[in-house]
């Protein structure tokens, strides 16, 4: 039996189709343990870049052969007839994918092959063989409302003689000034029509969308940089004063490549505060740079400015980006972010999904429980402070979380400097409030927080004003004061820089004595909640009954049942020892304090998460299992199996969190990745709403 379907086709190219195709597969991650994702038709050649970015985006266990089903070698040549024989291809390889999947997406063709009437039947048939509810694609632009009036009454017709259901229709890329025409013109249709407005920043080209347009040489740009957006093209083809005077922000420069004096003044514009960011560098002739010139711009350092090269001449070259248009094929996930957004705006798509793929899933995988932590920030947004603003990633992470629309973001740090930034990133952070600590106002009522807890101490005003300066010693009182709900910080400080100012100015919620840590491993079906394995080094009994009851709480707060099994080298009364001895003790305690928890101690590992083990060692325990809490009895313990759960049986571990304090503070690694930052905003943010209703 195959797996349900929904199935996103359109009419016409450049209908936004893939950006419903995301954001089908956004609710659809979030609510399905093993989304699929599929193609019927692909181009010939290189992977096809929407399939590799959702493969990647949702991290899909399918191959990416799996993923589609012929190429367009298959369908040259045809005229409107459907070759049954190729159907039955497509067929097959989409049964293959759905053996392994509960759902999958299929995103239809892209119309820029065989004609029309081929892919539209082509379409139907695929989607009439596999039973798949239809999600109907089509664009305002260049459209009247009421020709897309009576194209969907063509379209209701065609798929209902064919006994194909219809999700609805979604109607893109209208003009904000005609949404409520384009509603009206729609009104009578019975099935669910879903207006989604232009977006001119989904609407620019990115450096991405150029590179793939003009088949260019990629010489320099990571994959962030790559998805700059693009405002403007000026070409280099006068002297730098000149050139000077037209540059806009976001400009992409093209340029000859033999003409060095133009390539300098691109890598060098990045440092200057008063020449406008620019977005990249087009080299045409397919003259490469000297050596000389390229040496100069790899000693620059810091993230490189995008450079492409083609061998087409320039004035070839600017007609080719005029005609570029935007994609979402790079992968880039500030713009899947906004385009993901945009959807969940204007579509219901709950409603659509549990219409179209069923009731929501007992399994929880690592995808569909990062979506759901995304869901649940929003749904009351917080504000949270990051105070390593000269931090590039902590940037990048702050325009993704703002996209999102999962938190209200502070930045701590010079204003011109992070506007200078952000600016050289192609990002926007117009929504973010950005303090700078040795100027705000606030500094001196910090200062007198600082001297009134640590003058005791002997420490000085004067030294509490300068203290008060500290990025890490401002956002923690920011939180004390309630300026912001929570903090994220440790990206360029170290776990000591932002623990001392939350111990010593927020300190521990009432009834809990210890600052302790969890992670949430993400397991392939579910996600257990890891304690402590960051902090407490070898934690007594009384200890080790905080950490259990705030690793609880920290389970509750993020939608977790907490079934809490206190782990040892021995199960019950089997074993005899300190170390024994010292769980007993915790596990008791645990009891006394909170009766009603489920929680289990002394118990092994085994006993805690399997079933059958459970049966043997433990029968009748409610914990015994099934436990969803694992409390570790010491650091060391704690500590290596995450990591070896974490690399062994590739389970996500997102953390660590910190718990017992009063308020939210969370310390990163400074390894930490952009997608790791925007985890533990979102989790400092689920924190936050807990921490308010308490």
């Amino acid at each position: 039996m195959t797996a349900p379907a929904v199935y996103v086709m359109s009419l016409e190219p450049e209908s936004g189709k893939s950006l419903v195709s995301f954001g089908v597969m956004e609710a659809a991650a979030a609510a399905t343990g093993r989304i699929g994702y599929f193609r019927p038709v692909v181009a010939a050649g290189p992977p096809d870049r929407i399939v590799e970015s959702m493969r990647a985006r949702f991290r899909l266990a399918q191959t990416y052969d799996q993923s589609y089903g012929v190429t367009t070698d298959r369908t040259r040549g045809v005229g409107e007839a459907v070759d049954p024989e190729l159907v039955h291809t497509v067929l097959a390889a989409y049964e293959q994918l759905s053996e392994q999947c509960d759902a999958v997406v299929i995103e239809g063709t892209d119309y820029s092959g065989a004609s029309a009437a081929f892919e539209f039947a082509l379409n139907s048939d695929i989607a009439a063989h596999l039973g798949a509810t239809c999600i109907i694609v089509m664009r305002a632009h260049a459209h009247r409302p009421d020709q897309l009036s009576g194209a969907i009454d063509a379209v209701r017709t065609s798929l209902r003689d064919r006994h194909i259901p219809i999700a609805g229709f979604v109607i893109n890329r209208v003009p904000a000034d005609e949404l409520d025409v384009f509603r009206a013109a729609t009104s009578g249709i019975t099935e669910s029509v879903w207006v989604i407005p232009e977006a001119p920043d989904l609407a620019r080209r990115t450096m991405q969308d150029i590179a793939t347009a003009l088949d260019a040489t990629v010489l320099a740009g990571d994959e962030e940089a790559m998805g700059r957006d693009v405002h403007h093209i000026v070409v280099g083809a006068m002297t730098l004063p000149h050139l000077l005077e037209r540059l806009e922000p976001q400009s992409l420069l093209v340029t000859p490549g033999d003409r060095a004096d133009v390539i300098v003044l691109a890598q060098a514009a990045r440092y200057s505060a008063t020449v406008p960011p620019i977005a990249g560098l087009l080299l045409t002739g397919g003259y490469r740079p000297d050596p000389a010139i390229t040496r100069f711009s790899a000693g620059l350092g810091e993230r490189s400015l995008p450079i492409l090269l083609t061998e087409r001449g320039t004035y070839e070259t600017v007609d080719a980006v005029g005609r570029t248009h935007s994609t979402l094929e790079s992968g880039d996930e500030r713009r899947l972010a906004a385009a993901v957004r945009l959807f969940e705006d204007n579509v219901d798509f709950q409603d659509l999904v549990a219409s179209v793929l069923g009731s929501q899933s007992a399994v929880v995988t690592p995808v569909m429980f990062e979506r759901r932590l995304v869901a649940r920030a929003r749904e009351s947004r917080r504000r949270i402070v990051l105070p390593e603003g000269g931090d590039d990633r902590i940037l990048l992470a702050a325009d993704q979380i703002l996209r999102r629309d999962a938190a209200e973001i502070t930045l701590l740090g010079d204003p011109e400097l992070l506007a200078a930034r952000s600016g050289a990133l192609g990002i926007d952070l117009t929504a973010a409030q950005i303090v700078d600590p040795r100027s705000d106002p606030r500094r001196a009522e910090f200062a007198d927080i600082i001297h009134e807890i640590r003058g005791s101490r002997g420490m000085s005003h004067e030294t509490a004003f300068d203290l008060a300066a500290d990025e890490s010693w401002f956002g923690t009182l920011m939180v004390h004061t309630g300026a912001v709900d929570g903090m994220v910080s440790g990206a360029a400080h170290t776990t000591a820089d932002t623990i001392r100012p939350a111990l010593q100015i927020i300190r521990t919620a009432p009834g809990i004595s210890v600052v302790s840590s969890v992670f949430l491993m993400a397991m392939a079906d579910r996600v257990l909640v890891y304690g402590d394995c960051a902090v407490v080094p070898d934690p007594t009994a009384e200890q080790l009954a905080d950490i259990a009851l705030s690793s609880a709480a920290t389970a509750a707060a993020f939608g977790i049942d907490p079934y809490v099994a206190m782990l040892s080298y021995a199960t019950g009364s089997s074993g005899a020892g300190a170390d024994v001895d010292k769980v007993a003790r915790a596990t008791e305690l645990v009891r006394l304090r909170a009766p009603a928890l489920p929680v289990e101690g002394p118990i092994q590992f085994d006993a805690a998460v399997a079933p059958d083990v459970a049966a043997a060692k433990l029968p009748g325990s409610p914990v015994a299992g099934h436990a969803t809490v694992l409390v570790f009895p010491d650091l060391n313990t704690g500590n290596n199996t995450y990591k070896a759960v974490q690399r062994s049986a590739g389970a996500t571990a997102i953390g660590p969190i910190l718990q017992g304090l009063r308020l939210p503070v969370n310390d990163l690694s400074r390894g930490a990745t952009v997608r790791d930052i925007v985890n533990t905003v979102v989790i400092t943010a689920i924190q936050a709403q807990a921490a308010r209703e308490d």
